[in-house]
């Protein structure tokens, strides 16, 4: 019988085991003979391969390479020659990403869009520090199809570059406007289509990030609460200006999946009872690091948040009577951070142990309460599989080093 070698697979089958590969062994494999070169340059090997590139100089057989395999998904990495170079190189676009690329201009990008791009559905321009309201009127008119917008550390971004993208951008599922200092409830009432005589807004928005947006108050919760009632992702960190009030805006979004207020200092236990008390099916909540939120607020979790997966109350000024409050009712509970919760005790432990049986995962970073008892049943949890201890020490009479 004769003996089977690799040689003799169907070019079908080396491709489909090339597929696993990594990106660099992908071209290693390209590189062994001519019938594995073929095989690797089928397109269902680099089915969603993002190509990561350094723009320097002119290189002809660049995107002629890429568009062989298929790949419409690129990352550029340092961008020294003209953005215009990759779009007429790549004419079925579907993914750019510059993020980081600091030389990047309005007028870069102006030279690149010059016409519409209807396959390009995902655009990061995040930290293209010099990106202003220009490029965004470019990219309402010239990218209508576009799906998902990174635009975060983009300073310069205001409430006109917002009315933009609520006129042009009807199809938007996911923006990021992290640490965009100028924007305001104005701007986030143009998404919401507050201003319909303008433009129509972002009403099919699924994610929102406001991380770090200074200016925001509770008026930008009322405007997302109204306008945008299919969102299910929405990261409010840092945002200083919101209060409990604009909590009772946000407790009706039936849809509202996963809510971040991580360090949102004027949040207290009254407004996780707003949350609580609405029509909420949260199953993501993230309070850390909000001084006022305490025991009270885990009582109201366990009444009408008693769905969450997962639950974040680092640095809270929460105890062990309060994870007494809630345990009972989070059958549903699979991550709980507590890092930093000074109060937590062995018996909280106890607790969280007797009740959360479904926990894979708990941070007790910070909390030098504890001790080795109290971990030792922790780490009973049947379905655990991530402990973070961090700061935390035993005892010197409980170390056994």
């Amino acid at each position: 019988m004769e003996e089977t070698h690799i040689s003799c697979l169907f070019p079908e089958l080396l491709a489909m085991i090339f597929s696993y590969l990594d990106v660099r062994d992908k071209g290693r494999a390209a590189q062994v003979c001519g019938a594995w070169r073929d095989a690797a340059y089928h397109k269902s090997v680099w089915r969603g391969t993002e190509a990561k590139l350094h723009l320097r100089r002119a290189n002809p057989s660049l995107f002629p390479s890429l568009q062989a395999r298929g790949i419409r998904r690129v990352q550029i990495l340092s961008l020294r020659r003209s953005l215009s170079y990759v779009i007429q190189g790549l004419p079925d676009i579907e993914s750019l990403n510059l993020s980081g690329c600091y030389n990047l201009t309005d007028n870069g990008l102006g030279h690149a869009f010059v016409q519409e791009i209807g396959s390009l559905r995902c655009l990061n321009l995040s930290l293209c520090k010099q990106i202003t309201d220009s490029s965004l009127g470019r990219i309402a008119q010239y990218l209508k199809r576009l799906e998902v917008l990174e635009l975060g550390g983009c300073s310069n971004i205001t409430n006109t570059g917002l009315l933009l993208i609520a006129w042009g951008l009807h199809g938007l599922k996911s923006l990021n406007l992290r640490s965009c200092r100028h924007v305001s409830d104005v701007g986030i009432g143009h998404l919401a289509g507050m201003t319909r005589s303008a433009a129509e807004g972002c009403l099919g928005l699924e994610q929102l990030t406001l991380q770090d947006c200074q200016k925001l108050t509770d008026l930008a919760l009322k405007h997302i609460s109204r306008g945008l009632q299919g969102l299910r992702v929405l990261n409010l960190s840092f945002c200083g200006g919101i209060s409990d009030a604009g909590l009772l805006h946000l407790s009706h979004m039936g849809g509202l999946r996963s809510l971040n207020l991580r360090s949102c200092d004027n949040i207290s236990d009254t407004g996780i009872m707003h949350l609580a008390m609405g029509s909420l099916r949260l199953s993501g909540l993230d309070v850390s690091f909000c001084d006022k939120v305490g025991d009270q607020s885990l009582a109201y979790i366990a009444q009408g948040l008693y769905g969450l997966k997962s639950l974040s109350l680092c640095s809270c000024h929460i105890s062990d009577d309060g994870i007494n409050r809630m345990v009972r009712q989070m059958h549903s509970l699979r991550t709980l951070n507590i890092g930093q919760c000074v109060r937590i005790t062995d018996k909280g432990l106890e607790l969280i142990a007797e009740h959360l049986s479904q926990l894979t995962g708990i941070d007790l970073y910070g909390c030098t309460r504890i001790t080795k008892k109290g971990l030792e049943r922790i780490t009973q949890l049947p379905c655990l599989k991530v402990l973070n201890l961090g700061l935390w020490q035993m005892t010197e009479s409980e170390k056994v080093r």
